[in-house]
């Protein structure tokens, strides 16, 4: 059975969808919730799916041994990234090699980097009249947003979408796609 972390920062919708469809995977299990937020929404949906969950305090983020040696403990095979808004440390990326994903708001390389998640992104997007977003899910190297894509959807936006609509529409394809691409790329490896 490979199990996965999950890492988020906030409410959890894209968690929520990743634990629901494990549940009852035959090769793959979310054995894990971490979030450097003490009272994060995701701790809900842990306890809903049984799940264990971690709270990072900023003394273990500063200090990534304590975070490999926690996924360690808890026999994690790779680490999938939902809305977690704190650079992975070179020390996990290297213990996890090709092995941390993550899924991003915006069709990269454009509105990735440091600062660009969430509104921000979607702000981006439309002061620059993009005419078309998506997601982006990717592998995490050393630099933000700039591992391997592994999957991108593009969709269709109206002059008239606000910040708000085109991240309503981004998070409905995320929700979708984001646990079949974690499905098919760890069930490869």
């Amino acid at each position: 059975m490979k199990r996965i972390a999950i890492f988020a920062s906030g409410g959890g919708s894209n968690a929520q969808k990743i634990m629901e469809h494990f549940k009852s995977h035959p090769l793959i299990q979310v054995g894990l919730v971490v979030s450097n937020k003490k009272y994060a929404g995701v701790f809900k949906y842990a306890e809903d799916f049984n799940v264990p969950y971690y709270y990072l305090s900023k003394d273990q983020i500063s200090d990534p041994l304590k975070t490999i040696e926690l996924l360690e403990e808890n026999n994690i095979f790779a680490i999938v990234l939902a809305g977690y808004l704190k650079k992975i440390p070179i020390e996990l990326i290297q213990a996890f090699p090709n092995r941390v994903l993550n899924i991003h708001p915006s069709l990269l390389p454009k509105y990735g980097g440091k600062g660009m998640f969430g509104i921000n992104v979607h702000r981006a997007v439309k002061e620059n009249g993009d005419k078309v977003s998506g997601p982006t899910i990717h592998l995490v190297n050393e630099e933000y947003d700039k591992g391997k894509i592994l999957f991108q959807k593009e969709i269709d936006l109206a002059d008239s979408d606000l910040p708000e609509d085109i991240a309503a529409k981004v998070l409905k394809i995320e929700h979708s796609a984001y646990y079949q691409v974690i499905d098919e790329y760890l069930t490869k490896l």
